[in-house]
């Protein structure tokens, strides 16, 4: 499998060397055809040059430059080339400055070889680590990084969302818009990802110890944090779109029931027992709407009739609160329509819907990292 490690650079010349020896040492042990790109953003040091004399010695290292625009924006030129010039179909990610150990390549690789889409070598996982030495404020700011990316942006299954050491399918990256990522620093790390599980890929994690590094200077500043942040709304508003989907299906429902409830009424059927009736046949009309279209984009364990179970269950509860309003909403208001109490109780089920069958009925299960 022709696999290319791309690492970005700038102002890395006390480093670049010693990795890509290091990694050529680790390459001697593995089966696959394995090469280097570096993606240097025109290095006032030397970078350049100093890779450009090591291609003597390797003709599986590659240089490309240009101009610094951020991580992100290195990464994508490189998986560009990756695909377009080098046919890889295996791509990693990975730091200039040894925080990511070359022994840990065919680690990841084997999980490539097992079957995983997305390898992501990773600190927060058990076994994976960071230095002891960070102080109290990288640790918090590692921590945040990881909690925005989760709960924000949304990607909850994934304990290092930011980590910068990972392997990628190509064929998982040709079936993403990079262009409509809209990140050009750090913050690229976290909107790759989360493209990879919209889009079913199986992610691994597996650990690693992360080390600070030695010699040079971290890139990371001001910026690319804001853009981390603005970034992870942005994706959390993006997916508002399964909301969308959601709330739509539920209008239809909306439909189904009030008709289906006064066509019960007008066959002379108990507005009392015409009531679950109608609930239950939006519930059928609903499922079937947000299995095939909603939700259809998730990876479920679940074939369709235990889903919709769980979705009759879940909306078995809704039924109980919607219900519960309808009797109290009818004794209230005894002269209004009885449509009126039925549409009003409605209402306050929706949200018991969506969560329950957001993150149970519909939730994907490839499993949790451990």
């Amino acid at each position: 499998m022709k696999t290319t490690i791309i690492i970005p650079t700038y102002n890395e010349q006390e480093n670049i060397i010693a990795l890509i020896d290091a990694l050529q040492a680790q390459f001697d042990r593995m089966s696959h055809d394995m090469g280097i790109l570096v993606v240097d953003d025109n290095s006032p040091d030397g970078t350049a040059d100093r890779v450009r004399a090591v291609q003597g010695r390797y003709s599986n290292v590659w240089l490309i430059t240009g101009e610094k625009e951020g991580l992100g924006a290195a990464y994508l030129r490189g998986m560009r080339y990756c695909m377009d010039e080098l046919g890889s179909e295996v791509v990693f990610e990975m730091d200039a400055d040894f925080s990511h150990r070359p022994e840990d390549v065919p680690r990841l690789m084997h999980e490539v070889d097992e079957g995983a889409d997305f390898v992501i070598g990773s600190r927060y996982v058990r076994g994976g680590s960071i230095p002891t030495e960070w102080g109290l404020v990288r640790r918090l700011n590692s921590l945040y990084g990881n909690v925005v990316a989760r709960y924000v942006a949304g990607i909850y299954r994934v304990r290092d969302c930011t980590a910068g050491f990972r392997a990628i399918r190509v064929p998982l990256l040709r079936d993403i818009d990079f262009d409509a990522l809209r990140v050009k620093g750090y913050a690229f790390q976290v909107a790759l990802l989360h493209e990879a599980v919209i889009k079913g890929a199986k992610v691994v994690e597996i650990p690693v110890d992360f080390v600070d590094r030695a010699a040079g200077e971290s890139k990371l500043g001001i910026r690319d944090i804001i853009e981390f942040i603005l970034n992870a709304w942005w994706i959390r508003l993006r997916t508002f779109r399964t909301f969308i989907k959601f709330a739509l299906v539920g209008l239809s429902g909306v439909v189904v029931n009030l008709g289906s409830f006064t066509l019960l009424l007008a066959l002379g059927m108990n507005k009392y027992l015409a009531s679950p009736v109608a609930i239950e046949l939006s519930i059928i009309w609903n499922f079937l709407l947000n299995n095939y279209w909603t939700f259809r984009w998730r990876r479920t364990k679940d074939r369709a009739r235990i889903k919709g179970l769980k979705f009759n269950i879940v909306s078995l509860l809704a039924l109980g609160v919607s219900y519960s309003v309808f009797v109290m909403f009818s004794q209230i208001f005894p002269d209004l329509p009885p449509q009126w109490g039925q549409l009003v109780g409605i209402l306050p089920a929706m949200l018991v819907n969506y969560m329950l069958n957001t993150y149970w009925t519909f939730r994907d299960t490839e499993p949790e990292p451990s």
